[in-house]
């Protein structure tokens, strides 16, 4: 029996990220998935700025403004896609939220990953199956339901 396991390469732009999301995270928050979800291939993540995931959002999904979490599915066996976060966007969302860096970090990367394998937030049935998935992945990680009390934006 093979080993369900999600590898993810990442690369940073711009600012450092390590303070944020070190490796160790993104592997751990990887494994969890896979263990949750069984799922198994690669993921390239783009550690970026705003600028980066404006240009991405607007090149992609015609909407001109930075985005937090973009990802791109591959539609390969092994190679599962592409993830793109904004720092910046990353950290003004945290003050906002009252939440640690590192937390909402993982939480983005957790939700960009399970977007990857097909999981969306278009109608309220969907949100319902993927923020449960991610509550259940992200108590696994130590990390508080980064939902709370906020109400659903889609």
């Amino acid at each position: 029996m093979s080993v369900k396991r999600i590898m993810i390469e990442a690369v940073a732009t711009g600012e450092n990220w390590s303070d944020v999301l070190t490796q160790q995270d993104m592997e751990a928050a990887a494994g969890v998935v896979a263990a949750e979800t069984g799922a198994h291939g690669d993921v390239a993540l783009a550690l970026g700025d705003d600028i980066l995931l404006q240009q991405l959002n607007r090149d992609f999904r015609g909407k001109d403004k930075p985005t937090n979490v973009l990802s791109f599915p591959s539609g390969e066996d092994d190679f599962l896609g592409d993830v793109a976060m904004s720092r910046e966007t990353l950290r003004r969302e945290a003050a906002e939220q009252d939440k640690d860096e590192r937390s909402h970090a993982l939480h983005l990367l957790v939700h960009g990953i399970l977007h990857l394998l097909g999981y969306d937030h278009e109608t309220d049935e969907q949100a319902d199956v993927m923020e449960s998935l991610e509550r259940r992945v992200l108590e696994k990680l130590g990390i508080a339901d980064p939902y709370g009390d906020q109400p659903r934006a889609h």
